[in-house]
């Protein structure tokens, strides 16, 4: 049985909602979402621990009734590494609300860590490719200005989030899809950069491809 199906029977037999069930597993909302409609990636052994509970049975039992298809991704820990919060998912195209609900983690080396504020994003859309692939992961530091050509992540509209390489003009910035075959550059002056408003809340500085 997939795992899609496991916990929908269980929240079904038990008439819970997701926000009731994710609630029980100490997962958001949204991650319930994901597997269930089986767009998120494969769990971790922490994840299913906390599914498992939430269900309440051993993890060994839910790993039993689950198909051999179902994968579960084991990370490798790094000494001395820092887990950082994957939070919702970010448009690589059209900007969609950024979601601050966390669907898993990264892990980021100690020394990176001591060097600022970090959070992870998951991209969906294909205005970054080939670089970025929709489910790639960036790790992002927080900061509100970025150099001219590098990577960002730029609020619109006060709650809309998009990844964008940004370019600095002298009244006001562009932003540059890769995929420059199937997506215009976007471009705002210093008016829409104050009334939209338009934001800038981090600098990519690394990307995880997931295959």
């Amino acid at each position: 049985m997939k795992l899609s199906e496991v916990l929908k029977n269980y929240r079904i037999e038990h008439n819970l909602s997701m926000r009731e069930f994710a609630k029980r597993c100490s997962v958001s909302n949204a991650y319930i979402s994901l597997i269930e409609n089986g767009d998120t990636k494969s769990p971790t052994f922490e994840t299913l621990n906390k599914l498992a509970k939430g269900m309440n049975i051993d993890i060994n039992d839910l790993i039993k009734v689950m198909d051999d298809e179902t994968v579960v991704a084991v990370k490798a820990r790094r000494s001395h590494g820092v887990r950082i919060p994957v939070l919702g998912r970010v448009i690589a195209g059209i900007p969609i609300e950024a979601i601050e609900e966390v669907i898993d983690y990264e892990e980021i080396t100690e020394q990176m860590a001591r060097t600022g504020e970090f959070f992870a994003l998951q991209i969906k859309g294909n205005s970054m490719e080939p670089q970025m692939s929709e489910g790639d992961v960036v790790i992002v530091r927080k900061q509100d200005t970025i150099e001219s050509g590098q990577i960002g992540i730029i609020l619109v509209n006060g709650d809309e989030a998009t990844v964008k390489k940004v370019l600095i003009k002298e009244n006001g910035i562009m932003l540059i899809p890769f995929n420059t075959d199937d997506y215009e550059p976007w471009f705002y002056d210093q008016y829409d950069i104050e009334t939209k408003p338009v934001k800038i809340i981090g600098r990519v500085v690394e990307l995880r491809k997931k295959y």
